[in-house]
């Protein structure tokens, strides 16, 4: 079974041929949902699922791990009690592999029981969910964002068909969790930047139409002890960890925009912007949903989309004799009991103070909080939770996507971008004609991952540039469409910085391009091969 991709129209074409009406989800109250925040985590595939301790926790969602369709009937008692499933199909070291038949017969039997969110692939940025080689010795392959040809490129047109499938039977597809770390290789930020780019610049109409209809961003937020409840009136104080309660406010979960971390090191958000913060700082309840939808908004003007950290919270849970437990040490740490307080304050706060597209969390996980810890019992968060109803949410109608800031799509015309003072708001690469994408991504990987342009093959674009953003274009051309890409650029659009390279191989293009990503220089200095 091959997934469908979008027709251009309001239909989609299945993978049998059959057209199917598009649902559009144009607003983000539009998702179908239990507007309650909590969520847990189940214990694995295969593995019983005792509904109870879900529905007498008032949980709004369940993250299922399954291998196949072993929790059809549970997913069906789940949503009759208002609990929302999120499925993800478990195969172990998959990194970018394309589904097998067998999983999309998976996943279309939990459709047809009602299921609407869906998961594929799982924290690309760390080595262990790639295929191993035998003995155990590391991944098979590099895994970095920087490995366009077998991390990048793969994982991402294989997300696509499978989300394009998914958005065809009327559910939601989930944008990729990642592990969110800092170290240079794994960081998530970087991850995501390099997912997001290559799909606005290679699939740009049909990544638009995904968002448009049902993506949704999958995170997970270990949050470590990035939180606190303030001392009433002093919002930089915290309070004692054995005074913290849910049942009053005061509570900072915005982390690192809170008080304590902006004294701390001024400036800092969840892209970084600060010395402390060479690769952002993603370990907070938000971040990576901030992060996602400032990609989309940038690279795609889409957003904001829903966010749901399907794995998180606040982990580990101490022992009842332990003393705080305590990651960060700018924060107070959390014990047995002030945990309980604190997670049913996490919920509350998403439904009342937080972000109108962050949805929820799925504790990790369901046997970290229904084992028995000895003659203390199960931990305080259980009964907590219990005996205290959820806050709801209630989702503005916000869209989920707007014009394309880059394709012709809609609006009047604009007159073309102003001119370029320092650095261009924009970068296309333009491909003369002849030329396809393709060959660019096979043959200047160096390049695009230095500078990130959008590449074009339609310069109708240009017109629908607002005056206040100013634009390049790189022309790739040969030299016998030279002076064309001269009249149509150069001539049609004197604010443009006009960047053109000629050469009459692919083998001539290529050296420029590498020639250029090594000395860190996008445009200008040369338009023939390096001598």
């Amino acid at each position: 079974m091959s997934a469908p991709r979008f027709a251009a129209a309001d239909v989609i074409l299945d993978s049998d041929g059959q057209a199917r009406t598009r649902e559009k989800h144009v607003n983000l109250n539009d998702y179908q949902w239990s507007h309650n925040p909590r969520g847990m985590h189940n214990i694995e595939v295969y593995q019983s699922l005792d509904t109870s301790r879900y529905t007498d926790t008032h949980m709004g969602w369940a993250k299922i791990i399954c291998g196949g369709a072993e929790f059809l009937g549970i997913v069906q008692t789940l949503m009759a009690n208002n609990c929302t499933p999120i499925i993800r199909t478990w195969r172990g070291g998959y990194g970018a592999t394309y589904p097998d038949p067998g999983m999309f017969d998976v996943w279309q039997a939990y459709i047809d029981v009602g299921v609407k969110w869906f998961e594929m692939y799982n924290e690309p940025n760390l080595d262990g969910e790639w295929p191993q080689i035998e003995g155990g010795f590391g991944p098979t392959i590099d895994v970095s964002y920087q490995n366009f040809y077998e991390v990048v490129r793969p994982m991402m047109d294989n997300w696509l068909n499978w989300a394009e499938w998914i958005i065809a039977r009327g559910a939601y597809p989930g944008f990729i969790a990642f592990s969110e770390t800092t170290d240079s290789r794994h960081a998530a930020i970087r991850w995501a930047e390099a997912f997001v780019s290559y799909l606005a610049s290679a699939h740009r109409a049909r990544f638009r139409n995904v968002i448009a209809n049902g993506m949704w961003i999958a995170t997970h937020p270990y949050i470590a002890n990035h939180f606190y409840q303030a001392v009433p009136g002093q919002p930089g104080v915290p309070r004692p960890v054995n005074q913290q309660t849910a049942n009053e406010g005061g509570w900072h979960f915005e982390y690192p925009r809170d008080p304590i971390c902006q004294a701390h090191d001024p400036g800092r958000t969840v892209w970084g912007g600060t010395p402390l913060t060479p690769n952002g700082d993603p370990v907070g309840l938000t971040n990576m949903g901030v992060v996602v939808n400032d990609l989309l908004k940038r690279y795609v003007n889409g957003g904001p989309l829903p966010v749901v950290g399907t794995e998180g919270g606040i982990w580990r849970i101490p022992a009842p004799d332990d003393p705080p437990h305590v990651i960060d040490v700018r924060y107070p740490g959390y014990t047995w009991h002030s945990h309980a307080e604190a997670t049913v304050a996490m919920f509350d706060w998403m439904a009342n103070e937080g972000p109108p597209w962050m949805f929820g969390v799925t504790l990790w996980k369901e046997d970290d909080y229904f084992s028995s810890r000895g003659e203390h019992g199960l931990p305080p968060a259980v009964d907590r939770m219990k005996y205290r109803a959820p806050a709801l949410k209630n989702v503005p109608a916000l869209p989920t996507i707007g014009p394309d800031n880059l394709t012709a799509e809609t609006g009047p015309y604009l007159g073309g971008p102003g001119p370029v003072h320092g650095a261009p708001d924009y970068h296309f690469v333009a491909l003369a004609p002849g030329l396809q994408a393709e060959w660019f991504f096979e043959t200047a990987r160096a390049y695009w991952q230095a500078f990130r342009p959008a590449v074009v093959t339609n310069l109708s674009v240009i017109p629908y540039i607002p005056a206040d953003y100013s634009l390049a274009v790189t022309v790739i051309t040969r030299s016998d469409t030279i002076s064309y890409m001269d009249q149509v650029v150069r001539d049609a659009w004197p604010n443009v910085l006009y960047d053109p390279i000629v050469a009459d191989s692919i083998e001539g293009m290529a050296e420029i391009l590498n020639w250029r990503a090594a000395n860190g220089l996008p445009f200008g200095v040369r338009r023939d091969a390096p001598g």
